[in-house]
């Protein structure tokens, strides 16, 4: 992630492709930890009672919890990750969350590498190789974040949003990967900061998505913004 140097306290400025600068407050490494024990806790009170219902297949209850083990461990953050708005429980309940490096909700992919990686943080023990990417990133990333492109923020990123214009709801004109509704939603929270000259020149950047519209490319995209978040026309 590039920012602007350097960090006052722990507030980064993020450039988003729009070339609106985005404020985030990054999270160091102590509430991260608090966040990872409280998780820990809340895996192993579920693996217990997993283990208390397969005693009854004896050894074969131990292999199927060993797989079991391995699924939850891997799973439980990529899950809560992408599908809770970026925060496993502890997180969420120490009010941080995990973002791309431009600010926008974790992905699969991302979620995936860096929980991946975690294998590699926690080398030679208890997270040390984390701990020391940490303390040597601007934006207190451990490995798996460098690798994935994320980075932990206080929650109260949500507040530095502006309001999305309100408009009409109109459905784009063909079936849009998630990456492309990604980036209409984004435009839409945030092409208040630009002039409106700006931000028309860069929704017309999308051809013909915008199509006999060009005149009008910022407001087409704002309509199919409001379509895509669920708003009925």
């Amino acid at each position: 992630m590039t920012t602007s140097p350097p960090l006052l306290d722990t507030l980064a400025v993020v450039p988003t492709p729009e070339g609106v600068d985005l404020a985030i407050r990054t999270a160091g490494p102590l509430p991260r930890g608090l966040a990872w024990c409280i998780d820990v806790i809340i895996r192993w009170i579920f693996i217990i009672i997993l283990a208390q219902m397969l005693a009854v297949l004896e050894e074969a209850g131990i292999g199927v919890l060993l797989i079991l083990v391995f699924v939850i461990e891997f799973l439980y953050p990529v899950l809560f990750e992408v599908l809770s708005k970026g925060s496993t429980p502890g997180k969420k309940l120490l009010g941080i969350m995990v973002v791309h490096d431009d600010g926008t909700p974790v992905g699969w992919k991302a979620s995936m590498t860096r929980n991946l990686l975690r294998l590699v943080d926690w080398l030679p023990s208890m997270y040390l190789f984390g701990l020391i990417s940490c303390l040597f990133s601007q934006e207190f990333k451990r490995i798996g974040d460098l690798a994935a492109g994320t980075v932990v923020v206080y929650r109260d990123l949500k507040t530095r949003l502006p309001v999305m214009e309100d408009t009409q709801p109109e459905a784009p004109p063909w079936s849009l990967a998630p990456h492309e509704q990604r980036a209409i939603i984004d435009f839409a929270v945030r092409q208040g900061q630009l002039t409106p000259e700006r931000a028309t020149e860069l929704a017309q950047q999308t051809g013909p998505l915008v199509g006999q519209h060009r005149e009008d490319a910022r407001q087409q995209l704002l309509r199919y913004a409001q379509y895509l978040l669920g708003r009925q026309p």
